[in-house]
């Protein structure tokens, strides 16, 4: 769900990597080297110090990550110009989406080139998932760190626990574990950025950076949520996204108060805005929450999140009440072994259904628009597109054209599926409206519910009646005042959910 920003050259190895040191009993300097860090692209006048002579906490914003993410040492079976190849499917992007795809195609033996500018990089993104989720899918060994437990602050006198397991994936993990699946399949590899996709009746061109020419049955868009190949109803002039934006940290620190056999999924307390009152006054109408991970005593990822907002909420007032919090909490950060911001866009129009340009992950719409997750959710469809794909190139008819652009899409993007956007959309809107304290009542009376559908909801796995039956339910268990702002607050977006559903019905 997130980005790092580590742009310089790359370092002399460090002793231990990522993984090792996740899994080290403990911390002791030097354990990586020291990077140069780039420079903030905030002006001088925007950015802001906490006076560390202060608190003994000081600021952990003037420590530098210390950790360089390094590639993958596997040997890909790499396309060459020269050898004229034509392919059945080429996939923009080596992410998680269009790796699993990949993968999961070229398990029908269908021919899939795979074109990234740098295909054996680290993601740089972290992502965590609710550990059965993985495991239905065979992906359980792809963990760096599981918790038994998750819990949720809602204030400072009530909390909720959630007895489902939740696990950090390990992105080297993951992501070995995929390339190698493609290389046993023959996936080939181009290193390269494509600039241009031209179609024809049956076939497409995929234009790279380097003027070398890819052709194929069906192109599919992974390259994520900037990608300007996927096309969007025009009539939609404006999108209107929520945002997801935070910031984080896997940090070394002195202690923390936080239990090791739990995950803090939900941290909505504001007292460490006791002492800062414009903080404190901003926070009670666009709120943030703290999302940790502890994997010992000393060490924990910790990031500060504005669930949705529109517009975005400042990236600098986000780390502003970060080290508010971590000062009140009494964590004094030690060394920070890797930073990453999040901006995840959230709901909005679905693609053009369907298209010449297949797309899968963060432009193709299967972002969770109430809690920006993917990652679990892009693993588990990517098989029921490549189910879809196989149907129409790996059959002797070789169905290609408009008839393979309809199958696949709507694989991806059936009409329930659909539908039940919509009311996950609903979610995002209502959340929009809700101030602090509404969103600790909305939270309170969800997670009140059967774990069967907050969970469902969370994992994007309820039918459209059971998430019907969700919402009639969260109505008639929320207390009054929740009940007064869905009443007051939310009647547009109950509308606009109403007629979007409606026109899918048509459709």
């Amino acid at each position: 769900m997130v980005t790092h920003f580590m742009l310089l050259k790359p370092l002399p190895l460090p002793t231990k990597n990522l993984h090792q040191l996740l899994h080290s009993p403990k911390l002791s300097p030097p354990l990586l080297p020291t990077t140069h860090h780039k420079k903030s692209s905030l002006s001088s006048t925007t950015q802001f110090r906490i006076n560390s002579s202060t608190s003994k906490f000081g600021n952990f914003l003037d420590l530098k990550p210390e950790y360089q993410p390094q590639s993958l040492d596997i040997d890909l079976h790499w396309c060459h110009p020269s050898d004229q190849s034509r392919f059945d499917v080429i996939i923009i992007g080596a992410g998680p989406a269009g790796i699993r795809l990949a993968e999961q195609v070229s398990l029908y033996g269908i021919k899939v080139c795979c074109v990234d500018p740098n295909p054996l990089s680290m993601w740089p993104n972290n992502y965590g998932t609710w550990v059965d989720e993985f495991e239905n899918l065979g992906l359980d060994d792809c963990f760096d760190k599981t918790w038994p437990m998750a819990c949720v602050y809602l204030d400072e006198g009530r909390n909720k626990f959630l007895d489902c397991p939740y696990g950090r994936v390990s992105r080297k993990k993951l992501k070995e574990k995929l390339i190698k699946g493609c290389v046993s399949n023959g996936v080939r590899f181009y290193k390269a950025k494509v600039w241009k996709i031209e179609h024809k009746e049956f076939e497409s061109r995929v234009l790279c950076d380097d003027g070398v020419e890819l052709k194929g049955s069906l192109v599919v868009d992974a390259s994520g949520f900037g990608s300007t190949f996927v096309e969007f109803d025009h009539r939609v002039k404006k999108r209107n996204h929520g945002f997801q934006i935070a910031h984080g940290i896997l940090a070394e620190v002195d202690e923390h108060p936080f239990d090791l056999d739990k995950m803090v999924l939900m941290d909505w307390r504001d007292s460490h805005l006791g002492n800062e009152p414009y903080m404190r006054a901003n926070n009670s109408k666009f709120p943030t929450f703290l999302y940790a991970m502890p994997f010992d005593s000393n060490l924990i990822f910790l990031e500060e999140t504005s669930l949705v907002s529109r517009p975005v909420l400042s990236y600098v007032e986000v780390k502003r009440r970060m080290v508010a919090r971590l000062r009140h909490l009494g964590i004094r950060v030690k060394r920070i072994v890797e930073d990453e911001k999040c901006l995840i866009p959230m709901g909005g129009p679905l693609p053009q259904i369907p298209q010449n340009v297949m797309a899968i992950g963060g432009i193709s719409g299967v972002v969770h628009p109430s809690t920006g997750y993917m990652v679990a959710r892009t693993m588990a469809l990517a098989p029921v597109v490549a189910s879809a794909i196989a149907e129409c190139l790996g059959s002797t008819r070789m169905i290609r054209g408009k008839q393979l652009y309809s199958k696949v899409w709507n694989s991806l993007w059936p009409i329930e599926s659909r539908l039940n956007r919509e009311y996950y959309i609903f979610g995002m809107e209502t959340l929009l409206k809700l101030d602090l304290n509404g969103t600790r009542r909305f939270f309170h009376t969800f997670f009140d519910l059967k774990p069967y559908y907050w969970k469902g909801f969370l994992s994007s796995k309820l039918t459209f009646m059971e998430l019907t039956c969700l919402y009639i339910s969260l109505f008639g268990h929320a207390s009054n005042p929740s009940k007064f702002d869905i009443v007051t607050k939310c009647p547009i977006p109950l509308a606009k959910m109403m007629h979007n559903m409606a026109l899918e019905s048509i459709v």
